[in-house]
């Protein structure tokens, strides 16, 4: 009898489960179909239209790989890769810069700093159109706020926008005053997981305000700076809405950057697989130099 209950009750137990490996994946299906369809497809669609001459009506041919050999032979498009990396090379390093800086001022439990952290974050939710419109009233040289300045200081005003050798700087300060908030944030978050123990041993030990930002604070932060650099890599890699509403590009293409010259080539010249092989090639490049950065940071911090 007992033995026959214990079979029956054995019986009624649950089986283990020895393969969970689907159920898990069921976890990660939502986003794998979103990523698949948002990025994969489009990329693979993308590839394929940059080996194709089309237009706004349709597909005329296959080319192969002309359009990626006509780019590397178009002065103009060069220029275009030869702005992008200039801007990205005035921005990154000062956002990152500027960022910890701030993070570092702004470090205090005082009403003064919540102030001023909400101050310099809100201009990150602002749009391009606002953010563009503002300061063209900076830069313009006909009552603009450093023409006005120029003229207390009895120099005569510059024009920014109109300058090949300023304009780009000039677009650049005013990516740096738009994205200000994010490094500053993340440095925040960063620095106030350091114990605060760690400053008061060394401020008993003697140690400087350089020694202990050298020692402690910057191996606190350190990667932290490696998110913080190749974010605004791949933000600034696709400078547009700026270059576009300020300069249209110019004078004289110094400030058309690679999202610009590919929006030009689709929408303006309708030459779609051109504007696909660009947009293909400036998606490499994101690629290759945030790779880059984040192999060069991460072998400095192991040295």
């Amino acid at each position: 009898m007992t033995d026959a209950v214990s079979s029956a009750l054995a019986s009624r137990r649950p089986k283990p489960v020895r393969d969970k490996g689907w159920r898990n994946a069921l976890f990660v299906l939502p986003y794998m179909v979103v990523f698949v369809f948002m990025i994969v497809l489009p990329l693979g669609l993308g590839f394929s239209l940059s080996l194709t001459r089309a237009d706004l009506f349709g597909v005329e041919r296959f080319v192969g790989l002309d359009h990626y050999a006509a780019l590397l032979a178009d002065p103009f498009f060069r220029r275009a890769v030869f702005n992008t990396f200039y801007f990205v090379a005035l921005t990154v390093p000062a956002l990152a810069i500027i960022g910890l800086l701030l993070a570092m001022a702004l470090n205090r439990q005082t009403r003064w700093a919540t102030i001023c952290r909400g101050v310099f974050f809100s201009s990150t939710v602002l749009s391009v159109t606002v953010v563009t419109l503002v300061w063209r009233l900076v830069f313009i040289p006909d009552g603009g706020l450093l023409a006005l300045i120029n003229e207390i200081f009895g120099a005569a005003p510059v024009n920014w926008l109109n300058s090949p050798y300023l304009a780009m700087p000039a677009i650049a300060i005013t990516t740096i005053w738009w994205c200000i908030g994010l490094p500053m944030a993340l440095y925040l978050a960063a620095l106030q997981q350091v114990p605060r123990e760690l400053y008061e041993a060394a401020a008993l030990d003697g140690a400087g305000r350089w020694r202990t930002f050298r020692n402690i604070t910057l191996p606190a932060v350190q990667r932290t700076t490696i998110v913080v650099v190749i974010i605004e890599v791949i933000l600034q890699f696709q400078l547009f809405g700026q270059a576009q509403l300020m300069t249209q590009g110019g004078p004289n293409n110094a400030t058309r950057p690679l999202v610009l010259f590919i929006y030009e080539s689709g929408w303006r010249q309708w030459q779609l697989g051109y504007a696909s092989a660009a947009a293909q090639i400036l998606f490499a490049l994101i690629v290759l130099v945030a790779m880059a950065q984040y192999g060069l940071t991460n072998r400095k911090g192991d040295a």
